[in-house]
């Protein structure tokens, strides 16, 4: 199964989201510094497992390299979901447990969600 994001790890995915842009390890490092004392190397190896995971690609500019999200926050956290769902034992109970503990917000946004997705036709 796949396993959700460190806190580091998630943290730098977050702002990398919130760029908009590709970002130099640099980049996310004085990001990071406006909160918190971070080391180049970490903020460097995170990044880099971040890359080998799947999550950034990177391309080289000069002597380091930029960094951007291969998909969406969504994507990734609907992939988390899916995998979540595709590993329970019971997928029908599992969906119950979920829909019984949605906010009202949450429902809303599901109700929404199905608005725009159309119904699957079942396959004969």
């Amino acid at each position: 199964m796949k396993r959700a994001l460190g806190e580091l790890e998630s943290t730098i995915m977050d702002r990398m989201w919130s760029y908009r842009r590709p970002a130099s390890v640099r980049d996310v490092l004085e990001d990071l510094r406006r909160e918190r004392e971070t080391a180049y190397t970490t903020v460097m190896t995170v990044m880099d497992k971040l890359h080998t995971k799947g999550l950034l690609r990177r391309e080289s500019v000069g002597r380091a390299y930029v960094y951007e999200p291969v998909a969406s926050k969504e994507a990734y956290t609907a992939e988390l979901m899916r995998h979540a769902l595709a590993s329970s034992g019971n997928q029908a109970a599992t969906l119950v447990h979920f829909l019984e503990r949605l906010t009202p917000e949450e429902a809303t946004a599901l109700e929404a969600a199905l608005q725009v997705i159309p119904p699957k036709t079942a396959r004969s």
